[in-house]
């Protein structure tokens, strides 16, 4: 982080458009948290890589997505938050089942677009509140089904505006992990699926919604599953049955409906925060880290956030 304040004057000219103090938090799925010093949407492509290649190096650079599962904290983000527009949302069919879609396009749209393209195998996606870029990120996954599974390779741009591909193994990507350099803007993927038809296709996506509304607080203001499961290893290390899941052990130490501030644990699944109308993103981070404090003390298991969290607390100033 920088010390000194951004403004648009120290950043190089674009095609796209900068605006300061931009709210964050307010249009974040938490609906909660701070603003963005400068906020710049890039016109395109090229656009993108002339300031990714001249804003000066001091200055911090934040990507964000449709910020489904980040808490953008009370005192904002310093230097410069990129949000990508609609020209990195585009879906289309590749032919022989593959599918390109563009960072920002959204995971349940992408499914959509799959069933209209009578391609199969990326049905799951309809189950990640979010978008590719995010998927990219993390491996975002659900159902049985991961992104590595389906990825051919990932087009991002480094901190230099160059233009690069990597396949699955070279990002090595995990369970809700990759090792693509932090500093990289992911602007989309190719997809491959297997030939399959409309109808079945949709069948499966409604049979996601429906599991998802039956078991997920879906129409609260959330960002999704808080904690990434622990391992088999960690959890045999600790002395556990290695088919335990992250929700059963935040039920086990009360973390249902547990409540800090205006932040609850969902009572319908406990894997989720809800703001409930009155949450800070500091009572958000706090509920979290109170949850990993009593699943280390009471199983020996330190909860891995799956939840991003970013930006300056308050008191941090």
């Amino acid at each position: 982080m920088i010390n000194e304040a951004v403004s648009i004057s120290d950043l190089p000219t674009v095609k796209g458009r900068y605006s300061e103090n931009a709210p964050l938090g307010a249009v974040g799925w938490f609906r909660t948290g701070g603003c963005a010093e400068v906020l710049y949407k890039p016109a395109n492509k090229e656009d993108l890589a002339q300031f990714v290649n001249e804003c000066p190096k001091h200055i911090p650079v934040t990507v964000m997505g449709v910020l489904s599962n980040t808490i953008i904290r009370d005192g904002g983000l310093k230097g410069v938050v990129v949000r990508l527009g609609r020209d990195f949302a585009r879906i289309e069919d590749l032919g022989d089942q593959v599918i390109s879609a563009g960072a920002v396009a959204l995971d349940i749209n992408v499914a959509l677009k799959s069933a209209q393209f009578e391609i199969g195998g990326l049905e799951f996606l309809s189950g990640i509140p979010g978008s590719i870029g995010g998927a990219l990120r993390m491996n975002a996954g659900a159902y049985g089904s991961e992104t590595k599974d389906v990825l051919i390779e990932a087009e991002y741009m480094n901190r230099s505006g160059e233009l690069i591909t990597a396949t699955p193994d070279e990002m090595k990507m995990s369970y809700r992990h990759s090792e693509a350099p932090a500093d990289t803007i992911f602007l989309g993927g190719k997809f491959q699926g297997y030939k399959s038809s409309t109808a079945e296709i949709e069948k499966r996506i409604s049979e996601i919604k429906s599991r998802r509304s039956a078991s997920q607080p879906i129409k609260s203001k959330t960002g999704g599953s808080t904690f990434a499961n622990p391992s088999c290893e960690e959890l045999t290390k600790a002395g556990l049955s290695d088919e335990l899941r992250v929700w059963q052990l935040i039920d086990q130490v009360g973390g249902r409906g547990l409540t800090i501030g205006g932040a609850q644990m969902s009572e319908k699944h406990c894997n989720f925060m809800i703001n409930r109308g009155t949450a800070t993103a500091q009572d958000l981070e706090d509920l979290g880290e109170e949850i990993r404090r009593r699943v280390q003390e009471q199983t020996g298991i330190m909860l891995r956030w799956e939840i991003r969290r970013v930006g300056v607390a308050l008191n941090e100033g």
